[in-house]
C-alpha cells in the first residue's frame, strides 16, 4: 500500500504513511458528522413513543456536547493529518527532486529545457500540493466512511439501505471511466502551458533582439497565441471535467428521491415504520454531502496524472554511480576508440582516441559540430560513452562517482553562468572554504582586479542577475579565476578566452602557462592564435580524429589544421571597402 501511494503520487515514504493517517482522519471526521444525526434519531424515538421525560433531558444535551467535542477534535486531526504534513510533503518533494536532478545524467537535460524542468519542481509540487491535502484523503475517507455508514444502514433494512446507496457505484463508475478523456485534455493543457512558458521566458531573453530587428509586435502576437491556447486548453479540460463531474452529482441527488420513494412505499405497505424513514431521509441527506465533494476530487485526482507522470519521469532516471575511491596515476586522459550518441539516436563520436599528457596542453580544433565540446564533457563524465573506455591516470572514468571525479576538474564553459552576488563570492564557488586572500589571489591571475577594483564596491560589488551588470569579456575573467581557485589537477577550458580582446587573451594565456605545470590542460579554441602555443593539436571533423600532432608537424602535413590556419590568417586582413 505504500509503495503504490509512493509511485501513484510521487510522494516519500513518510509522505505515504502520512497519506494513509490522513485517509483515516477524514473518514474518522466523516463519520463524526453522522453523531448528531443519532442523537436527532433518538431524540425523534423518544418523542413519537412517549419515552422523552426530564430525566431524559440530561443524556440528549451531553450527548449534542459529547458529539460536538467529538467533530471538533476529528477535524483538528484531519486537518494535522492532511493540510499540516502536506506542506512538509511538498518541500520534501522539492528536495528530492532537486537531489535527483543534481545526480542525473546531463543526457537528461539535453531533451528538457528550463521552462519544463521549473514548472515540474514549482508548479506540479504545489499541484500535487492542493492534490494531497484537498483531494487525495478526502477522495479515500469519503470512500472508506461511506462504505462503513452503508454496510451500518443494512442492518437497519436492506432494501432502503439499498435505495439510498445504489447511486454511489453509479457516479463514482461515471468519473472513472471519463479518466482517459480527463488525461488527454490534461496533457493537452500541460503541453500549452509549457509552450506558453517557454515563449514567455525566451520573449524576456531576446528583448534587446527584438527590439534591434523591430520584430517586438510580430513576436508579441504568436506570444498572444500561446497565451489564447493556453485559456482555450483550460477551459476545455475544465468543461470536460464538469460533464462527467455534475452527470456523477445528478445521479447522486436520485439517491434522495429513491430512498423517500421506497420509503413512501414501504411505509403504505406498513414494512416500514415512520421512525426509520425519517432516519434514513436525515442519513442520506448527510450521506451525500462529502460524496459531491469526492466526485469533483476524483476528478482533480485524475487531472493531476500529467503532473505525476513529469516528476516520476525525473524521479525514474537512473542516476550516474561508481566508487568512491580515486585510483587514479597521474593525470593522462586516455580516449581509446570511444564512441557516442545522444539518447535522439544522433552520433556525434565514432572512433575517438588520443591521449592528453599531464603537464601538457591538448587544443581540440576543427569544424564546427566536429565533437569537441562533447569530448571535453565525456572527459569529465558528463555523459556515459556508448563504447569503447575513457581513463584518468589509467583509472576508468565510468566506474567512479561523478561528484567525486569532478574533484579532478577545473572547467571553463563558453557560456559562463554567474549569480546575482558579489565578485569574491561568484569566484569563491571554486572552492568554498577559500579566504578572501585565496579567492582575490586567484581573481588577479584572471586579471578580475583589472575591472573589480575600479567599481565603487570593489570585490564587494553586486553583478546582478547572471552578471548583468558586467561586459562578456569580464564575466568570462570571473569563470576562469574560478577554476584558478579551484586548483584541480585537470583543466578543462571550452572557448574560454572568447570574449576577451587581444591584450587579455595575451594575458591570460600566460596565466595558464604558470598554472599548467604539472596539469593537464584540454582546450577548445577556434581562434588558432589561442591554441599556438598548445603541446599537442587533436583535429576533430564528423565525429571523427582527423589528424592529431605538434602544431608545426601538422602545418606542414598541409591538412585540416593548416587550412584552418591560413583562412584565419587571411580573414586578418581583411578591412571594410566601400562599394
Amino acid at each position: 500500500m505504500i509503495r503504490y501511494l509512493q509511485r501513484r503520487y510521487a510522494l516519500s515514504r513518510k509522505g505515504a504513511v502520512d497519506n494513509i493517517k490522513g485517509i483515516f482522519s477524514c473518514a474518522l471526521q466523516n463519520i463524526s458528522f453522522m453523531l448528531p444525526v443519532g442523537l436527532l434519531y433518538l431524540l425523534a424515538g423518544g418523542i413519537m413513543n412517549g419515552t422523552l421525560t426530564t430525566t431524559r433531558l440530561p443524556f440528549y444535551v451531553i450527548g449534542c456536547v459529547a458529539a460536538a467535542l467529538l467533530i471538533v477534535v476529528c477535524t483538528r486531526l484531519e486537518y494535522d493529518n492532511t493540510y499540516l504534513v502536506t506542506y512538509v510533503e511538498s518541500g520534501v518533494r522539492r528536495v528530492n527532486l532537486a537531489e535527483k536532478l543534481r545526480k542525473i545524467p546531463l543526457s537528461f537535460f539535453g531533451k528538457k529545457d528550463l521552462a519544463d524542468l521549473t514548472s515540474s519542481i514549482m508548479n506540479d509540487c504545489a499541484v500535487l500540493e492542493q492534490s494531497q491535502s484537498h483531494f487525495v484523503a478526502p477522495l479515500y475517507g469519503a470512500i472508506l466512511s461511506t462504505t462503513v455508514i452503508a454496510v451500518s444502514l443494512l442492518f437497519f433494512n436492506w432494501r432502503m439501505a439499498l435505495a439510498a446507496i445504489w447511486p454511489l457505484p453509479v457516479a463514482f463508475a461515471i468519473v472513472s471511466l471519463a479518466s482517459g478523456v480527463q488525461k488527454r485534455l490534461s496533457r493537452k493543457a500541460m503541453a500549452a502551458k509549457i509552450t506558453c512558458e517557454d515563449g514567455i521566458q525566451e520573449c524576456m531573453e531576446i528583448m534587446p533582439d527584438l527590439r534591434a530587428n523591430n520584430a517586438e509586435a510580430r513576436y508579441l502576437a504568436g506570444l498572444e497565441k500561446k497565451i489564447r491556447a493556453v485559456e482555450g486548453r483550460l477551459i476545455k479540460s475544465e468543461l470536460g471535467t464538469a460533464v462527467f463531474v455534475v452527470s456523477a452529482g445528478l445521479v447522486l441527488r436520485l439517491g434522495i428521491a429513491t430512498t423517500a420513494l421506497a420509503g413512501a412505499a414501504l411505509l403504505v405497505k406498513g414494512e416500514l415504520d415512520v421512525l426509520t424513514f425519517f432516519m434514513f431521509l436525515l442519513v442520506v441527506s448527510r450521506l451525500y454531502d462529502p460524496l459531491e465533494g469526492t466526485l469533483q476530487n476524483l476528478a482533480a485526482i485524475i487531472g493531476t496524472n500529467s503532473n505525476i507522470e513529469r516528476m516520476n519521469e525525473i524521479l525514474d532516471c537512473p542516476v550516474q554511480t561508481g566508487s568512491e575511491e580515486l585510483t587514479n596515476q597521474g593525470c593522462d586522459i586516455v580516449f581509446d576508440h570511444v564512441g557516442f550518441s545522444y539518447q535522439s539516436g544522433e552520433t556525434v563520436l565514432k572512433d575517438v582516441s588520443f591521449t592528453a599528457k599531464q603537464g601538457q596542453v591538448t587544443a581540440l580544433v576543427g569544424p564546427s559540430g566536429g565533437g569537441k565540446t562533447t569530448v571535453s564533457r565525456l572527459a569529465a563524465r558528463f555523459w556515459d560513452i556508448d563504447r569503447g573506455t575513457i581513463t584518468v591516470g589509467g583509472m576508468d572514468v565510468s566506474k567512479i562517482d561523478p561528484e567525486k571525479l569532478m574533484s579532478l576538474y577545473s572547467i571553463v564553459f563558453q557560456d559562463v553562468t554567474l549569480f546575482d552576488n558579489s565578485i569574491l563570492e561568484n569566484i569563491r564557488i571554486g572552492r568554498k572554504d577559500a579566504t578572501d586572500e585565496e579567492v582575490i589571489a586567484a581573481a588577479k591571475l584572471a586579471n578580475v582586479d583589472q575591472f573589480a577594483e575600479k567599481l565603487p564596491d570593489g570585490w564587494n560589488a553586486n553583478i546582478g542577475e547572471n552578471g548583468c551588470e558586467l561586459s562578456g569579456g569580464e564575466r568570462q575573467r570571473i569563470s576562469i579565476a574560478r577554476a584558478f581557485l579551484k586548483d584541480a589537477p585537470i583543466i578543462l577550458l571550452d572557448e574560454a578566452t572568447a570574449s576577451l580582446d587581444v591584450e587579455n587573451e595575451t594575458a591570460i594565456q600566460e596565466a595558464l602557462s604558470r598554472l599548467i605545470k604539472n596539469k593537464t590542460v584540454l582546450i577548445i579554441a577556434h581562434r588558432m592564435r589561442t591554441v599556438s602555443g598548445a603541446d599537442k593539436i587533436v583535429v576533430l571533423k564528423d565525429g571523427a580524429v582527423a589528424e592529431q600532432g605538434l602544431p608545426a608537424q601538422l602545418l606542414q602535413e598541409g591538412g585540416i589544421f593548416a587550412r584552418m590556419v591560413q583562412l584565419q590568417t587571411e580573414s586578418q586582413g581583411w578591412t571594410l571597402a566601400k562599394a
